[in-house]
């Protein structure tokens, strides 16, 4: 829920980030020579350059902090990537750990031999 989230505002910064940029005239460039040359400015005197310049600075740290955001979350979820690493992983089945069992000749104490003539 989080990690999505923040991509869909990190690709709303991202087109953000664009039109500012695109927004922007050149130095000695004005906005307005493109349509028409009228000596005019669109956004008035200096003002978009502020305002502009500002706005790209903010978009940009924006853009930045989801980022990095966005690489740390994908580094801690998991999710199988590739085809080999979807198929499930079988543990080696360990034998059970039953004792052997004793024969009769084993079952006297003290390793003593049964006497014959008894």
């Amino acid at each position: 829920m989080m990690y999505t989230l923040i991509v869909i505002v990190h690709v709303f910064i991202c087109f953000l980030m664009i039109g500012a940029i695109l927004l922007q005239s050149g130095k000695g460039a004005e906005i307005g020579a493109a349509f028409g040359g009228s000596s005019q400015t669109v956004f008035g005197s200096r003002g978009p350059a502020n305002f502009l310049s500002k706005l790209t600075v903010v978009v940009a740290a924006v853009f930045m902090v989801t980022s990095l955001t966005l690489a740390i979350l994908a580094k801690q979820r998991n999710f199988s990537s590739t085809v080999i690493d979807m198929q499930p992983k079988s543990e080696p089945t360990a034998p059970p750990a039953v004792p052997p069992a004793q024969s009769s000749e084993d079952s006297h104490p003290s390793g003593e031999t049964p006497a014959a003539g008894h």
